[in-house]
């Protein structure tokens, strides 16, 4: 989805406060556990940002820092910059070694780098990976990188976490937002 180097943003217009509240609203119900932090990520008395993206992709930003993007009506999906600074709030996987680097090029996370031996899906083991339970498909989850301190990707599951283990192949997430992208070096200023 923003696989160019650059993207440039369309129109910035200021959200109307009902809609930042309604925004507020559904984050808190899409991610439970970053319903502590509401206060600080969207501050009621600060004014949200909507920027037109390409793709009919529109972003919420709140000055300079991106918060989250969504395609048309699908869910809300965090910004890796919003990721990196509550990693504890969001379902996650993890990819081996070798996955890292077709991930970071665009490529669409396939399930065998999610069973390998390096990678982590719920039901492993894993404290960190088994908090949020089974994933199901649609689900946003944040993808870690063997070895990596930080996320690496972040989008909506094409199959269930189940479904991942026992097929261990074929398209887990088609389109997502990862380090290096359109998204990722675009500049709010």
């Amino acid at each position: 989805m923003f696989k160019k180097d650059s993207i440039a943003p369309g129109a910035k217009t200021k959200v109307k406060s009902s809609v930042q509240r309604g925004i507020r609203a559904k984050v808190a119900e899409q991610y439970p556990l970053l319903e502590p932090y509401l206060d600080q990520i969207i501050p009621k008395k600060e004014q949200l940002d909507l920027l037109k993206l390409p793709d009919r992709v529109s972003l919420y930003a709140l000055g300079h820092d991106p918060l989250f993007y969504q395609h048309m009506d699908d869910p809300l999906i965090p910004h890796l910059t919003l990721v990196h600074k509550y990693p504890q709030c969001f379902k996650r996987m993890r990819i081996d070694r070798g996955a890292i680097r077709f991930v970071l090029s665009g490529a669409s996370l396939m399930a065998p780098g999610l069973t390998s031996a390096g990678g982590r899906l719920p039901g492993c083991g894993d404290p960190l990976y088994d908090a949020h339970g089974e994933l199901n498909a649609g689900d946003v989850v944040v993808v870690d990188a063997e070895g990596k301190e930080h996320a690496c990707l972040v989008g909506q599951l094409k199959v269930g976490s189940q479904e991942i283990k026992d097929k261990k192949k074929g398209v887990a997430l088609d389109a997502g937002h990862y380090l290096g992208d359109g998204l990722w070096r675009m500049r709010l200023e």
